[in-house]
């Protein structure tokens, strides 16, 4: 009989980048975005409320960056000598540059398997339940829960593993690009009374911003900062800065 696994063929044959190398080939759904016409933070918020998986490559002359989204989240990132949130604000800075975007779709399962590629590999591990890439001199094969789903030709000098995280987490945007996420907020007389069901003023805030918005300047006022909020909360980033400069506006809350 057959073999059935889908061989997949790679989107960036001989990338640098190890995200970029396994990243299979898939035609683009959006292309040629570009700041002049796409707000970038608008697109990846459409991305989000549409719990898109795929990745986004932005391109600038010799430079690109890539990204690999699950859920809508960004999970990961690759550019010449970045990954993580250092890379997603590579990402950034290209297309505020004039690069231009591109996104490209993935089944759910594919984009759960790219998600631990990071700027290392692990010893590989087959067991029952691997989720993950395991890349070799021969080629890279995609496994999901210990069942090989594809393979692709793209390889690494070396055998190694990249691991799939059971939930992937999402990426933060590094403190250079978004220092508001990283600063700790003092709540005021007013941010106190807001989260306290007795007093009128809590009904307004209520009104306004709803239980979550409750909940966030809870968390405030616990010494969490945004970033670490919207890591253990599971919301986006983009949603929580217009409500922060709302609450600094409003008298809820100060900067520490």
């Amino acid at each position: 009989m057959a073999d059935l696994t889908p061989e997949l063929v790679p989107m960036f044959p001989g990338a640098g980048p190890f995200l970029a190398r396994f990243l299979p080939y898939s035609p683009p759904t959006h292309a040629g975005l570009n700041q002049q016409f796409c707000d970038l933070h608008a697109f990846l918020k459409y991305l989000h409320e549409a719990a898109w998986y795929g990745y986004l490559h932005a391109s600038l002359g010799d430079q690109n960056a890539y990204v690999l989204l699950f859920e809508g989240r960004t999970v990961t990132a690759a550019a010449a000598s970045a990954t993580g949130e250092q890379a997603l604000g590579e990402l950034l800075n290209l297309y505020e540059q004039g690069a231009a975007l591109s996104a490209h779709p993935l089944p759910p399962v594919l984009a759960h398997v790219l998600s631990g590629i990071g700027n290392r590999a692990w010893k590989f591990n087959l067991t029952e339940d691997f989720t993950g890439l395991h890349a070799r001199p021969t080629g890279a094969i995609f496994y999901a829960r210990g069942e090989i789903v594809a393979t692709l030709p793209a390889t690494l000098p070396y055998e190694g593993a990249f691991p799939a995280p059971l939930r992937p987490q999402t990426l933060i945007l590094p403190r250079s690009l978004a220092g508001w996420a990283h600063h700790q907020y003092t709540l005021t007389l007013r941010g106190r009374d807001s989260m306290n069901a007795i007093t009128s003023v809590y009904q307004q805030f209520r009104t306004q911003y709803g239980l979550t918005g409750i909940a966030f300047l809870r968390a405030l006022g616990e010494t969490l900062t945004p970033a670490e909020y919207a890591m253990r909360s599971d919301v986006a980033l983009h949603d929580l800065e217009p409500l922060v400069q709302e609450f600094i506006k409003t008298g809820c809350v100060r900067e520490s």
